[in-house]
């Protein structure tokens, strides 16, 4: 293969959990450029709808399914209705995710369930389910965990306090890794993307404050932007990586090697 055919994605399906806006949508589109059928989940319709309006625009073939990722009995029929209408899934991006703000002696475990939910068993149903329905039969699969920085440590309580948000972005990155290792000899990978502060509407309120702080503790001096992560998905879903599994690669300008 040249390296256009090693990236290119024609003939691929992929599902992109949390895929109506911010880093989803910007995966969906990544994905979507270089020929992969798209299948974006989130929990309300409207955003779903303007979401696919967007990426047919772009000639990109999509498709939108309500699902609440956190909901356990939600995750097998959106699997179904996906395979059904794709008939296979080559990529699954799990992007869907929540956060909740609370020092750690005040954080209520309701959050803490809501994000163990969400972060942690609705990756691990949905992946169980399109692993063993799709890729595993198929031989081939990409899985993308989106991470975060907060998952590979602790943060400067002067700009968040989220132990429940870091400490089930730590178990997905780990997941990661055990995953990496048991589905490696059906010709699945298993990597995870691990952001660092873009703006979106789940950061609003931290950029908000504390922004600047952010940007001094960058190395470039920068947030994410609506394309820094396009590159690292493409490669992931494709044949390019895939001698490349088990990894957690941080796209945060640095901010984690100081």
């Amino acid at each position: 293969m040249n390296v256009r055919q090693l990236f290119d994605l024609s003939g691929r399906t992929a599902i992109v959990t949390g895929g109506s806006r911010g880093l989803g949508l910007q995966i969906a589109e990544a994905l979507g450029e270089m020929g992969a059928r798209i299948a974006i989940s989130a929990r309300k319709q409207d955003e779903l709808d303007a979401a696919v309006a967007h990426l047919k625009k772009q000639d990109i073939d999509a498709t939108a399914h309500v699902c609440d990722i956190g909901k356990r009995d939600a995750i097998a029929p959106f699997a179904e209705a996906v395979l059904k209408s794709f008939g296979k899934v080559d990529i699954l991006v799990n992007n869907a995710g929540a956060t909740w703000g609370a020092p750690a002696e005040d954080h209520p475990l309701e959050a803490w369930d809501k994000l163990v939910n969400v972060n942690l068993t609705g990756v691990f149903l949905l992946t169980q389910h399109i692993g063993k329905r799709s890729m595993i039969p198929a031989k081939w699969g990409r899985v993308i965990n989106v991470a975060s920085i907060a998952g590979l440590m602790g943060q400067d309580p002067r700009i968040v306090r989220t132990i429940a948000y870091n400490a089930t972005k730590g178990g997905l990155v780990n997941f990661t890794r055990a995953l990496a290792a048991e589905w490696g000899s059906h010709g699945i990978s298993v990597n995870a993307i691990c952001p660092g502060f873009f703006p979106s509407r789940m950061t609003r309120a931290t950029l908000g404050t504390t922004g600047e702080l952010i940007r001094d503790w960058t190395p470039t001096k920068r947030l994410g932007n609506d394309e820094d992560l396009k590159g690292l998905a493409v490669l992931l879903a494709s044949e390019a990586s895939r001698h490349i599994t088990g990894q957690a690669i941080a796209v945060d300008g640095g901010a984690t090697i100081i």
